[in-house]
């Protein structure tokens, strides 16, 4: 898995250059010719693979038509295409894998920064558990983390784990206001971007604020154009809710037991080039266990 993991990281990164390249025919030219990044992107694309097929071998030695993981499911249903699988485990891996890393790092920079923030929570926390077992919180207990969930919200606001993404535009088309697109256009939005413009947020864009997710109590959600962090439209993210109920479940354990002070300080962040915001580096913290 540590190779598996490190081939991912080199794909992620060597794509991503990819995608911000000002002319792309010198990449399409090194691939042509097999030399530099595209020969070191095939072989990481091949360790991917042999990988991925190797996790499907594994499943089926072991069973898979009672298993009720994501994987034995597909398989359940697809069991003769090893390249439709094989396209699954990555597809799950690349959206699920380093999104919800990221997101978490960027969540606890800025809990770290805002301890009003941190004990709302875990009095919101405290309230939901009231007597339960703070080992095993559930899916309705989940649910009812109102607060949680803006915090985690906000925190993607303002660090999304996709900061930009293209779609090309397979026909002629028109914007609903009004802007002509053609057809093979290469269209960009930019949510860390639109996560900071005033016109969206007001003028408080800058601040940590929880509380605008939040109306009586409850959770509020946006309009999805105007945070477009797990898309918008007919093109949503799939895992959308499993990332937010992963991401808090992983919340909750970690502030109701320990204490995250982040080192960096004041210090300007530095993105990695890849397909996800990952920080330059690392994010440094102390974590101590609360009495």
């Amino acid at each position: 898995m540590s190779e598996f993991a490190a081939a991912f990281d080199t794909t992620s990164k060597l794509l991503a250059r990819r995608g911000m390249a000002t002319a792309s025919i010198l990449w399409k030219l090194k691939r042509l010719f097999n030399v530099g990044s595209e020969r070191e992107l095939k072989r990481a694309i091949r360790k991917i693979n042999m990988l991925a097929e190797d996790i499907i071998r594994q499943r089926r030695r072991l069973g898979f038509t009672s298993g009720h993981d994501l994987l034995s499911r597909f398989m359940c249903l697809v069991d003769d295409d090893d390249k439709f699988l094989r396209d699954i485990v990555i597809s799950f891996l690349l959206a699920g894998r380093d999104t919800v890393a990221s997101g978490l790092t960027s969540f606890f920079l800025l809990l770290s920064q805002n301890p009003y923030t941190v004990a709302a929570m875990r009095d919101e926390i405290a309230g939901v558990i009231k007597d339960g077992n703070e080992d095993a919180v559930n899916y309705e207990q989940l649910k009812e983390m109102h607060y949680v969930h803006a915090v985690l919200y906000e925190s993607l606001r303002l660090f999304p784990p996709v900061q930009f993404d293209s779609k090309f535009c397979l026909e002629d088309d028109v914007l609903p206001d009004g802007t002509f697109v053609s057809k093979n256009t290469r269209v960009t939005y930019h949510p860390y971007a639109m996560g900071r413009m005033e016109s969206i947020w007001g003028p408080d864009w800058g601040a940590f604020k929880p509380e605008r997710w939040l109306r009586g109590g409850l959770f509020t959600p946006a309009n999805l154009f105007n945070y477009p962090v797990f898309q918008g439209g007919q093109r949503v993210c799939l895992g959308k809710e499993l990332a937010l109920e992963e991401m808090k479940a992983v919340v909750v354990s970690v502030v109701l037991k320990f204490d995250v002070e982040v080192l960096q300080g004041a210090l300007p962040l530095k993105f990695v080039p890849g397909l996800t915001a990952t920080i330059n580096g690392g994010l440094s913290a102390r974590v101590s266990r609360r009495s």
